[in-house]
């Protein structure tokens, strides 16, 4: 099930981001993509996801988060990878 609040929470928080939240009761996974990511850590992007995040995680509503983060680059990679 696509989670289009938490989806549209981080597009509106970073930069030129598409972020495609999915998940089941609370937890969830996110892929997020902006090119605000470029010469950033994983760690670094992570915590740019959580931080959009973090009041529904301290409320409980988000139990457990996967974040996937790239830059528009690395996911056209990604993509052309893949087929």
């Amino acid at each position: 099930m696509r989670m289009d609040f938490y989806s549209d929470q981080i597009e509106k928080s970073i930069s030129n981001a598409k972020a495609d939240v999915t998940g089941d009761g609370s937890k969830f996974e996110a892929t997020v993509i902006s090119d605000s990511f470029s010469d950033l850590s994983t760690l670094k992007r992570h915590k740019l996801v959580y931080a959009v995040l973090d009041e529904h995680i301290k409320t409980g509503a988000i139990h457990a988060l996967s974040i996937k983060a790239f830059t528009q680059q690395e996911w056209s990679e990604k993509e052309q990878a893949a087929n």
